[in-house]
């Protein structure tokens, strides 16, 4: 009997993405398909001030981080990719997100190639994660001048222009949350005032509501005055309304400056679309006069909580698309 040679079939490599924000810290296996393997998170801790601190922090992301690449079996993991929230220096490959305070020029990166040696590790925005994740997966395929807003308890964004990220020279380019659309409006959590977040995040909206009068039902949050809104609540419809304005105006503005083809909206507050979608494609016609600004498309975003890790796996896997 003659015995035939079988090829060995390689296995299939994998990224491993990280995705830190204020609330959670997220971890997948992510494949060059785009498809999540595996996935897991937890709380961001929260530390009270002290040296150990950060290191804290930093424990729990490290225990995810194991996690993956013992999970990853005979997988091999060819890459990092790293979500996160800002600001940072993608010079210095440090992280300062506002809402991690433990971590004040914090070396992510460093960190990242000690537990994960001898692959690249590579950090973006989670704004420009969102963004590079819906155009390589999502709801932004096809249009290479993107623009994806993720609407909750901020405002957060990343555009995609000729293509590839527009990230800036320290990687904070396209924060349209704190372009200011009101000269008289509120104080912003960035310090500054009448910003586009003030206006249309999820607590903004509820801060308006309270303030004209709404009697907030449940725990008083942006899915509560949604459901008020959807039972005729004038109130809470216009707080929807004048959120929709808001973004259409940051939205024209960056149309302006860069040319947009199609605007991708998730987050928490998207989920309401029936509700925000009205105002902000009225707010569009408004603003947006002249010739170029017009007929820009408008979709809710596809991958849910998943872009940010989809598009830092991208960083890996599309690196000449999306990377250098």
């Amino acid at each position: 009997m003659t015995e035939t040679a079988v090829d060995a079939v390689e296995p299939s490599p994998l990224a491993l993405a990280v995705d830190i924000g204020g609330t959670k810290l997220a971890a997948a296996l992510i494949g060059a398909d785009g498809a999540v393997v595996l996935a897991d998170r937890v709380a961001t801790p929260q530390p009270g001030p002290g040296p150990g601190a950060a290191e804290q922090v930093w424990a729990a992301l490290a225990d995810l981080v194991k996690r993956m690449v013992d999970a990853a079996g005979d997988r091999p993991i060819v890459g990092v990719g790293a979500s996160t929230a800002g600001p940072f220096d993608l010079v210095g490959a440090t992280i300062s997100p506002v809402n991690i305070h433990a971590w004040r020029g914090f070396p992510l990166v460093d960190r990242l190639r000690e537990a994960v040696p001898g692959v690249p590790v590579r950090l973006a925005g989670d704004g420009s994660c969102a963004a590079v994740g819906e155009h390589w997966r999502g709801a932004g395929r096809g249009h290479d001048d993107l623009l994806v807003l993720v609407v909750s308890t901020g405002v957060g964004g990343g555009m995609i222009h000729g293509g590839r990220p527009f990230l800036g020279v320290g990687g904070n380019a396209a924060h349209v949350g704190h372009m200011v659309v009101d000269l008289d409006g509120e104080p912003c959590p960035c310090g500054g005032q009448g910003c586009v977040e003030a206006l249309s995040s999820g607590p903004s909206m509820v801060r308006y509501a309270l303030r004209e009068g709404w009697h907030a039902t449940g725990e008083g949050t942006a899915r509560d005055l949604a459901a008020a809104a959807r039972a005729g609540d004038p109130v809470a419809v216009a707080a929807f309304e004048r959120a929709g304005r808001a973004l259409a105006a940051g939205i024209v503005s960056a149309a302006a400056m860069c040319e947009l083809s199609q605007v991708v909206i998730g987050g928490g507050v998207a989920e309401s679309a029936d509700l925000l979608f009205p105002s902000l494609q009225a707010g569009l016609d408004h603003f947006g006069r002249m010739g170029f600004l017009q007929g820009i498309g408008l979709r809710t975003a596809e991958l849910g909580g998943s872009a940010g890790l989809i598009g830092a796996a991208a960083l890996i896997h599309e690196p000449e698309r999306y990377w250098s």
